[in-house]
């Protein structure tokens, strides 16, 4: 692939995880992401809408804009239709990896097991999301599968808040965090863009060097 998570991301330290069911949110939500300092976000595919989301949040030009919950290889090449600079997926899976390397763009399979890791390395990736985080036993979990794997980058998330960010970012092996509850879908249903923005603004903060 011609250009890698790490030079997408451009040192941005936090991903806003989105999962936003109202289309005509999407261009008040890249707003508000990016006053409050974000420069990339994940739209999860999870919505019937969620390609135009995509679009409209690309659009804005602010934001590195992504795909996560993406379960196919079709979800994979309609994302980046759309204009999604990487694919995010909670799990591994070979089509979704081919179809992302046919498409030239990052992909980040999710892993919960050194067994699922390997399978990633195999394939040539060396960036893997840890999902879901804190389920599978949060930073114990990570440092104990970076430590046989020095060359990974893990972007972990799942149930992962604002307690827990800066323990993960402190870790060599984060490349970035994914976060949900930086805007949430109640908080998009209330058009609560301003505390969108607070939160963004306070979880890059302690993101930054």
């Amino acid at each position: 692939m011609r250009t890698g998570l790490t030079a997408v991301l451009d040192g941005a330290r936090v991903m806003p995880v989105l999962t936003v069911r109202d289309p005509a949110t999407a261009g008040p939500l890249a707003e508000a992401l990016a006053e409050g300092g974000a420069r990339c976000a994940e739209v999860t595919f999870r919505t019937p809408d969620a390609e135009r989301v995509v679009k409209t949040m690309a659009a804005h030009g602010g934001l590195a804009v992504g795909a996560g919950t993406v379960l196919t290889a079709e979800q994979a090449e309609r994302a980046v239709a759309a204009g999604a600079r990487f694919v995010v997926s909670p799990g591994y899976d070979e089509e979704v990896v081919a179809a992302c390397r046919e498409l030239d763009v990052p992909v980040v399979p999710g892993i919960a097991t050194a067994t699922e890791l390997m399978r990633a390395l195999r394939a040539g990736l060396s960036t893997v999301k840890l999902f879901p985080a804190e389920a599978v036993g949060g930073l114990r979990a990570l440092r104990a599968l970076a430590a046989p794997f020095p060359g990974v980058r893990f972007m972990p998330t799942g149930g992962i808040g604002p307690g827990q960010l800066s323990g993960y970012l402190a870790e060599p092996s984060v490349l970035a965090v994914g976060g949900s509850w930086l805007a949430t879908p109640a908080h998009l249903d209330a058009g609560d863009y301003p505390e969108i923005r607070r939160l963004t603004a306070e979880a890059v903060r302690v993101g930054a060097p």
